[in-house]
């Protein structure tokens, strides 16, 4: 069985298995992590997961999520932020598009 030795903040040293580590790695290498939870003081611990770390813990057996960024997410947004009367606006909206289609499109009758 495979030990893998990490840190927790507070309690120091801690030896998991691969089952107990969690490794997501990101298309945004920056924001790929890894976690477990500390078995002493039952706190979730994560740490940032560069490439050596990926390699390091995947050749130990732990199974690595993909986590896709999509692209608008790392697009810069400028501009006011919306607002709940801003939703409510636009759902409004949406209703009167819906009854404005009803009244153009002919009925069939039998």
């Amino acid at each position: 069985m495979t030990t893998i030795k990490t840190s927790c903040p507070v309690c120091g040293d801690v030896e998991l298995t691969p089952e107990q580590m969690r490794l997501v790695v990101c298309s945004k290498s920056d924001w790929s992590y890894y976690s477990f939870n500390c078995g002493t003081c039952r706190d979730e611990v994560r740490k940032p997961a560069d490439e050596e770390v990926v390699s390091l813990l995947t050749s130990g057996g732990v199974r690595a999520e993909r986590w896709v960024i999509p692209a608008e997410a790392l697009e810069d947004h400028t501009g006011i932020a919306i607002t709940y009367d801003d939703v409510l606006d636009f759902a409004l909206g949406l209703d009167r598009v819906d009854l404005l289609a009803a009244m153009i499109i002919p009925r069939v009758e039998a």
